[in-house]
């Protein structure tokens, strides 16, 4: 038997997402037919005669005949609950829509989505929303979405054109063939765009069509189900539901839930063991999310459907996890298939690496999958809001690698009690700006640790005694001196072209004030200890400062913060060491 489609909708956050659903469920609505469309947990069902009723004649004209019963489309806010939906081996749904406005484009936020898509392999189209504020749109919302671009004037149709290629573009960019649904030559090879409006609804028929024919022609044999089986799910969300307690909202992907089967939750610590108390559906055409949406106590579910379940324990459920229904003689042996499914996730090691945390299960998938294609190492990857525990893990690593003293956190927060001393905390919502706002964290970390063990190392200088201001010969000598080159600091030990270390600077001058440093082009007064002015040094002399091989070549390892002046004494003064040497900083 074949079961529903699993479809996601996600997409930048004011693209059209939810107006996309909600207009597919008004244009279902008849009067002689109601509840042909229900509200489910956080999920459309639209079921086969919707589908006909909106796409119709076009099933007709393209001789597609639809198997599947229908699509349970998940209605979640945002792209990042997309993460959520996951079970082993991938991701829950059998197909995603990304909605992209066609005025706006990719963003960033995008091309996250995408990133989620490819890590988890999941086929997807793309709808470009918004089509009826295109310059010139005459919308038909009644009509055939390819005649009525046709009818559209010039300037339009080039402008629609326009902007669906600048799409193709950027998604050839991120690795994708793209091309325009009806212009598609192998779908398996490219993904169809459909021209949208969630407004008017133009364009839907089109993207259910497309859907329908997609499925049936690559997935069917991954919608074949046993619906006499266990029940295989996923948790949606965790609520706290007036007069029922906790309840956990549920995608059931494979077999069938009855009230009172024994339910095995995939959990942080040990699965949680419950019994089903009961089962709800909402009426028809509820929204879920509504305060007031009534629910129908039901005695069973089958696959794919959304359902919300009551049952003790489920205060310790998170969002993400799966859940197993089993024979009492089965527990144990589920239980430990789960813990081997979270173990795939939820990951400890003894190797150094930054400390992840997230929402839920799927979320933590998707980060960690994109930290590892930028080959970022991760000592421990969890769930739930950071603790003192995370920060301890983190802080473990600032001896070794203080650029590894982090914690990522995507959709959960730092704990009240928690104090982050020695570690960096960052968190955000979304997946790639918490990794940009670490690698930028790295960055200037990395410039400020070198910055202040730079501030150790004898400066790279050059200097030149100025003719007619010698102050003093000896004891110490003084004289007038021009920085030509790097930054003359007190105490930096200087020598002669030979290579050998004659003295210091041991203090300086600037218009009667004492100084500490002096930058190129500068005129100072500096005292010389240890030599007399005409016989070790001479007017006009020009002098570098004496950096010890070691500090050498930790110059070299700081390089990209060296500036070319200082880059190029530092080449001088090799060359000059080198003469006895050859090897001398090597």
């Amino acid at each position: 038997m074949l079961r529903q489609l699993i479809i996601t909708v996600m997409g930048n956050v004011d693209a059209g997402k939810t107006q996309l659903l909600d207009t597919i469920r008004n244009t279902s609505i008849v009067e002689s037919e109601p509840g042909k469309i229900t509200q489910s947990i956080g999920c459309s069902i639209i079921n086969i005669d919707t589908i006909k009723k909106i796409s119709g004649s076009l099933l007709q004209k393209n001789k597609l005949e639809i198997k599947i019963p229908g699509f349970v489309i998940i209605d979640t806010p945002g792209h990042a609950a997309f993460t959520n939906l996951r079970k082993r081996g991938g991701n829950l749904a059998d197909i995603a829509v990304l909605v992209v406005d066609i005025n706006e484009g990719i963003k960033p936020q995008t091309v996250e989505c995408i990133d989620i898509l490819k890590q988890y392999k999941t086929p997807f189209v793309v709808a470009l929303n918004k089509i009826d504020l295109l310059q010139g749109w005459k919308s038909n919302p009644h009509g055939n979405l390819l005649e009525n671009i046709q009818k559209q004037n010039e300037n339009t149709m080039l402008l629609l054109e326009k902007k669906l290629y600048e799409i193709v573009g950027r998604l050839s960019e991120l690795g994708f063939n793209s091309e325009r649904f009806d212009r598609v030559e192998d779908y398996t090879k490219q993904i169809a765009l459909i021209p949208t409006s969630a407004k008017t609804g133009e364009g839907l028929p089109e993207l259910l069509m497309v859907m329908t024919g997609l499925s049936q022609k690559f997935l069917e044999e991954s919608l074949k189900i046993d619906i006499k089986g266990s029940a295989k799910g996923t948790i949606l969300e965790v609520k706290e539901e007036k007069g029922l307690g906790t309840t956990i909202d549920v995608i059931i992907y494979d077999g069938s839930l009855k009230q009172n089967d024994i339910m095995v939750i995939g959990s942080v610590a040990e699965p949680i063991v419950t019994k089903v108390k009961a089962l709800f559906e909402p009426k028809p055409l509820a929204e879920m999310r509504d305060k007031k949406a009534k629910f129908a106590s039901v005695k069973e579910v089958t696959a794919a459907t959304g359902v919300k379940i009551s049952a003790p324990e489920l205060d310790k459920a998170v969002a993400g996890m799966p859940l197993r229904s089993c024979e009492p003689n089965d527990i144990e042996k589920v239980k430990e298939e789960l813990k081997n499914e979270i173990g795939e996730v939820i990951m400890e090691t003894d190797k150094q690496g930054i400390v992840i945390k997230a929402d839920s299960l799927g979320s933590l998938e998707a980060l960690i999958k994109i930290l590892k294609e930028k080959n970022i190492d991760i000592k421990n990857a969890s769930i739930g809001n950071i603790s003192k525990k995370d920060i301890s893990d983190a802080e473990i690593n600032r001896e070794n690698n203080p650029l590894l003293s982090v914690v990522l956190g995507f959709n959960v927060e730092l704990m009240q009690e928690v104090a982050p001393r020695n570690v960096k905390v960052l968190a955000n919502n979304i997946i790639y700006k918490l990794i940009e706002d670490f690698e930028k964290w790295q960055q200037d970390e990395r410039k400020r640790l070198e910055g202040k063990e730079m501030e150790f190392l004898s400066s790279p200088c050059k200097i030149k005694l100025l003719k007619g201001y010698i102050f003093r010969q000896n004891n110490p000598a003084v004289a007038g001196v021009e920085v030509l080159a790097g930054t003359l600091k007190v105490g930096v030990p200087l020598m002669k072209e030979d290579g050998i270390a004659i003295t210091e600077a041991k203090s300086m001058q600037e218009e009667q004030e004492s100084i500490e440093k002096a930058g190129k082009g500068k005129r100072i007064a500096v005292s010389f200890p240890n030599v007399t002015i005409g016989r070790q040094i001479h007017e006009e002399d020009v002098l570098y400062s004496a950096i010890p091989e070691e500090q050498f070549r930790k110059f070299k390892e700081f390089k990209k913060n060296l500036t070319h002046d200082e880059i190029t004494i530092l080449k001088e003064i090799a060359e000059i060491m080198r003469k006895q040497n050859p090897m001398w900083g090597i």
